[in-house]
């Protein structure tokens, strides 16, 4: 929305604040007539190479088929490339009846298990001779246990597959990211519901209180929102530009399995996958890339916090990170 005018802006504002008009399918309609030419060129991702976590349903299949309508080939991460079949079977079908050829390939990785993350990077990377090069990776892959779990190798479940996870598959394909020509571009898919959460630095692994699924959905979105910029700083020099996003209030299985009374409740206002993947896709795609280390929704940059109870305290992003470059495995932090 860069360029809009006074009105508009103000307009967006107040969808924002309102959160249930600014985060429902209303808020997204509104909005895009105000995109004045602000779409990504048609095959504006030609020739390039993207990775999707998560992409086998939701919001990330959505962004699957976007990234795909612009000409990506699309690697789909996924725990169980079975279960995706009928979304790259549904995603193949539509392009087909637009003319397009899909280049879409799923490959087995558990972001929350770094042996398996460490696999699919070292094959990744060594394909074609090493030559490999990845323009986009978007990290969608999400969860939200009920009740406290723990990955494979003892993290809470939802820090480890939304925060420590992408941190680590970042540094171990750092050798085809560097490789892009324009210069490679990640986006973690966050949560509008990380506005109610502090940053969680003295308990990031929710082992005290009592926990709640959500909460801890949460305050991992938190991590990703507030690390953004630290992750900027570290990978900039290999010309990747880094980017968190949140879909707003988007209908999908996830939502339908994990908040089955919210979704109830607000199902007449529920944005479309589409609708919700559209920012992770713009953000892959525009031209000229926006800056790095930032929030967005809706193709606008936002607030990361907007009360001072969820603010993070000076120095607390940093010992956060800290703590998720050596729980992540990272050499150095």
């Amino acid at each position: 929305m860069s360029g809009a005018s006074a009105p508009d802006q103000g307009l967006d504002r107040l969808l924002d604040r309102t959160v249930v008009l600014g985060y429902s399918r209303l808020g997204y309609a509104i909005r895009r007539r105000r995109w004045a030419e602000g779409d990504p060129r048609p095959e504006a991702l030609a020739g390039r190479t993207a990775v999707v976590t998560g992409g086998g349903s939701g919001l990330g299949e959505a962004t699957v088929l976007g990234l795909a309508r612009l000409g990506a080939r699309v690697h789909i991460l996924v725990r169980s490339p079975e279960r995706a079949a009928p979304a790259v079977a549904r995603i193949e079908r539509l392009l087909r009846v637009e003319g397009r050829a899909a280049e879409l390939r799923t490959e087995r990785c558990d972001v929350s298990d770094p042996a398996m993350i460490d696999a699919f990077a070292e094959e990744f990377c060594a394909r074609d001779g090493g030559r490999t090069a990845l323009d986009v990776l978007v990290h969608n892959a999400g969860v939200m246990p009920p009740e406290r779990t723990e990955s494979v190798e003892g993290h809470e479940l939802s820090v480890a597959t939304h925060v420590l996870g992408p941190i680590r598959l970042t540094e171990q394909l750092l050798p085809a990211l560097r490789r892009s020509e324009r210069g490679a571009r990640q986006v973690f898919v966050a949560s509008g519901g990380m506005y109610t959460q502090p940053l969680p630095v003295d308990d990031p692994e929710f082992e005290q209180g009592t926990y709640q699924g959500a909460v801890a959905y949460a305050r991992s979105k938190r991590m990703q929102v507030e690390l953004a910029p630290i992750l900027d700083r570290r990978w900039s020099p290999d010309r990747i530009s880094t980017f968190v996003m949140h879909p707003g209030w988007a209908d999908t299985p996830g939502l339908a399995s994990s908040l089955p009374a919210f979704r109830t409740l607000t199902r007449p206002f529920l944005r479309p996958p589409e609708a919700g993947a559209d920012t992770a896709v713009w953000l892959a795609a525009t031209e000229p890339a926006p800056p790095s280390g930032t929030f967005w929704h809706d193709r606008r940059q936002r607030p990361t916090s907007y009360r001072s109870a969820t603010r993070p305290g000076r120095g607390e992003a940093e010992a956060l990170w800290r703590w998720a470059a050596a729980a992540a495995g990272l050499e150095r932090p």
